[in-house]
């Protein structure tokens, strides 16, 4: 064991390391234009380059029209159906996740007879293994919900009597299991961190056969397993809207590339959870809340627009919250006029804070989005507004629900991970190349010099 003094000369030493390692990797970011590099795989104008072709979904934020791209209001399609009309059609019904999740995996909307019987195949895959939640979850919980939700699927593998079988019914079969079961892990892994670090009650309730995924989470994760009909439906719509958003996204992209080596679905899964753990990904959520965190302490009258404005010019001049000049939640890569998911939770958000009497918190909400629109189109000169995107309302939404910050990410993480493994299935169905894009050297060849020779 290293002594006080140990420690604090290895700490030095590593912040001179620190330096070295930092001149040693810094590029002159000027060569990427000079090379045309697609940094970030995006065109000069935002747009993603394309590196490959899906039939799950769509995503839709342009259309050409007599030869010129036009903005439109924006569209998302699971399977060629427009999830807002899949939302809207199934408004008294609390199975709509399992109803979208059977779309994006097997291309065809469900009759009663198949819906019935695949929300029973789920339910029946919704276990994990004996001793499991002891052995994996409750030993070593993680701070960040995410890492022990990675551990865990990758454990899973050792429970696998096939685990590296990549044929489709194996892989269909591991991903029913996965998404079967990723509400437990999520909600196990909180209450273990909970119980363990800040000495909550451990509360580990099974879920039940009968229930939706949304009800079966509320029952999980509350103390007292209780839950209103308006929160599981606001839930089911959560969990819809957030279980596909194209092959290009950060996080499913990374399923691809990990899945065209012919790894096994809990490495590709655990992968994609990797990225979407990311504050530029799946993590954008809690950024929008601590913002809106920090407009509050500094807002006294949510209604004074004026006030509003003016602290919303000071975050965009880096004087306020984070100093990073962004406004969280506004703005997306595809979408121009509107984020069709936004526009879901937004309504979410109104019957949620009417019902439990927040609707001035929602109304700073829709103030913050309409301002930050209208200095955000001035600021990069534009003649139409900037959007508010899915992460805009989600948190607020999330909080009204009763669901930590904790399980923010987590949440979305569950819902993806159906279109994970759509995707994961059409990359194998389809025999795709291993995905090895190219980066170009820039650096400089040079003499090996021997060990007594150098300085």
């Amino acid at each position: 064991m290293l002594n006080e003094l140990e420690k604090q000369m290895r700490d030095e030493r590593l912040e001179q390391m620190t330096d070295a390692a930092f001149n040693a990797n810094k590029m002159d970011l000027g060569l990427y234009q000079k090379f045309d590099v697609k940094r970030g795989l995006r065109e000069s104008n935002g747009r993603g380059v394309l590196t490959g072709l899906t039939e799950i979904s769509d995503v839709n934020g342009r259309r050409e029209i007599d030869g010129k791209s036009v903005p439109i209001e924006g569209e998302l399609y699971f399977q060629g159906y427009k999830v807002s009309e899949l939302i809207e059609g199934n408004k008294n019904r609390k199975f709509n996740f399992e109803e979208a999740t059977y779309l994006l995996l097997f291309g065809k909307l469900p009759n009663k007879n198949e819906l019935r019987e695949f929300i029973h195949l789920l339910s029946q895959y919704r276990e994990l293994p004996s001793k499991f939640v002891r052995d994996v979850i409750l030993k070593a919980p993680s701070a960040n919900i995410m890492n022990g939700m990675q551990r865990s699927v990758l454990t899973l593998y050792s429970y696998d009597k096939a685990p590296d079988d990549i044929s489709i019914t194996n892989v269909l079969r591991q991903s029913l299991l996965l998404i079967g079961v990723m509400p437990l892990i999520a909600v196990y892994n909180y209450h273990a961190y909970q119980h363990y670090n800040n000495e909550r009650s451990l509360i580990i309730r099974y879920p039940s056969e009968d229930l939706s995924t949304a009800e079966n989470i509320l029952r999980m994760l509350r103390d007292d397993g209780a839950y209103t009909d308006l929160e599981a439906r606001v839930l089911d719509e959560c969990l819809v809207i957030h279980a596909e958003h194209g092959g290009g996204n950060n996080s499913t992209f990374t399923n691809h590339v990990v899945s065209s080596t012919g790894t096994d679905t809990y490495s590709a899964i655990a992968a994609s959870l990797a990225s979407l753990k990311g504050p530029k990904h799946g993590g954008a959520n809690l950024k929008v809340e601590n913002m809106f965190s920090d407009i509050k302490a500094h807002i006294s009258n949510w209604q004074d627009e004026a006030a509003i404005q003016d602290y919303l010019e000071k975050i965009m001049r880096k004087e306020a919250f984070d100093c990073s000049g962004l406004i969280y939640g506004m703005g997306h890569a595809i979408y121009t006029l509107s984020d069709p998911r936004a526009v879901i939770l937004k309504e979410a958000a109104r019957k949620l804070s009417q019902a439990k009497g927040l609707e001035e918190e929602f109304g700073l909400y829709e103030s913050v989005e309409k301002i930050s629109s209208k200095l955000l189109s001035e600021r990069k000169q534009l003649s139409k507004p900037i959007c508010c995107n899915v992460d805009f309302y989600s948190g607020f939404v999330y909080s009204m629900l009763g669901i930590p910050v904790q399980l923010y990410t987590p949440i979305f993480a569950i819902a993806r991970v159906a279109g994970w493994s759509a995707h994961r299935m059409e990359e194998l169905i389809n025999e795709g190349k291993l995905i090895r894009p190219a980066y170009k050297y820039v650096g400089h060849h040079k003499a090996y010099r021997r060990l007594e020779e150098r300085d």
